[in-house]
């Protein structure tokens, strides 16, 4: 596997090396040891699927606090993503900053995010399946979120917003002193 470090520290872009023949390929797409010699804790206890009937929906932007902080492991399985992380770590030099990572069904890259990293993501294509592999149990009093559209942030989704549930409009705007 080959591991990319992005502008935001922590954060890493994972593509799978393929072994070729006549039949197709064969690659990892995870391996413990490898990860654990790149610094990633991928202590999985959860693996979750989302499926999107149709393009240009956002999800997000969520994180969990203490004590059910998450980092996770994303991958498209079906169709595409805009997929954007923002770092919300206390004291990082790129604290309220993001990166946008196209992930597909075709490219098959994954993307690690961290502990305490806003994650959300459009739909690039109808039809579109996400999985996430997370290191903590799902804690509603844990969970937070961000905007999707907040200026303060500056993300750009490539698409017009088809579809975001109603508890995702109604999170707060970004504050550089939210926890």
């Amino acid at each position: 596997m080959l591991y990319t470090k992005t502008a935001l520290a922590g954060a890493i872009i994972i593509d799978i090396q393929k072994i070729q023949d006549e039949r197709g390929f064969f690659a990892y797409s995870f391996d413990a040891q490898e990860a654990a010699s790149q610094g990633l804790n991928l202590n999985f206890v959860q693996a979750k699927i989302s499926f999107n009937h149709i393009k240009g929906i956002v999800r997000g932007m969520h994180w969990q606090v203490a004590p059910s902080m998450e980092t996770k492991l994303i991958r498209c399985t079906r169709g595409a993503i805009h997929d954007v992380i923002v770092d919300l770590r206390p004291g990082s030099s790129t604290y309220g900053k993001h990166i946008a990572v196209e992930l597909s069904a075709e490219n098959r890259r994954a993307l690690f995010v961290p502990e305490l990293f806003a994650h959300g993501y459009q739909t690039l294509m109808d039809s579109t399946e996400v999985t996430y592999q997370v290191n903590a149990v799902y804690a509603p009093a844990c969970e937070r979120g961000l905007r999707h559209d907040d200026p303060a942030l500056g993300i750009r989704w490539p698409l017009p917003v088809s579809l975001i549930s109603p508890k995702d409009q109604k999170w707060p705007a970004f504050t550089p002193d939210r926890s």
